[in-house]
């Protein structure tokens, strides 16, 4: 079955897919400063033990997706990483 044309090929082999997913985003309702850094620290050493890690990175880089952890890094991060690319 092919992928529908949203989806990059990479993302099937992404380690964050499944009940962990939910700790790539945050919750809908306010979530305490120490509660949203443990959920990261999770959601990061999911992302340090993906085959696709750089793959996730560009493509939200590239996008410029405003939430979650996307390749190893938190909105700031990747924020951080699009300006220094800028120059």
């Amino acid at each position: 079955m092919a992928l529908r044309a949203t989806t990059e090929a990479w993302q099937v082999r992404a380690a964050c897919k499944g009940p962990q997913a939910a700790a790539f985003f945050p919750p809908a309702h306010a979530e305490r400063k120490e509660d949203k850094q443990l959920r990261e620290q999770r959601a990061k050493a999911i992302c340090q033990t993906c085959s696709v890690q750089s793959d996730c990175l560009e493509y939200a880089l590239r996008i410029r997706e405003p939430h979650g952890i996307w390749g190893g890094l938190n909105e700031s991060e990747r924020k951080q990483v699009v300006e220094r690319r800028a120059g």
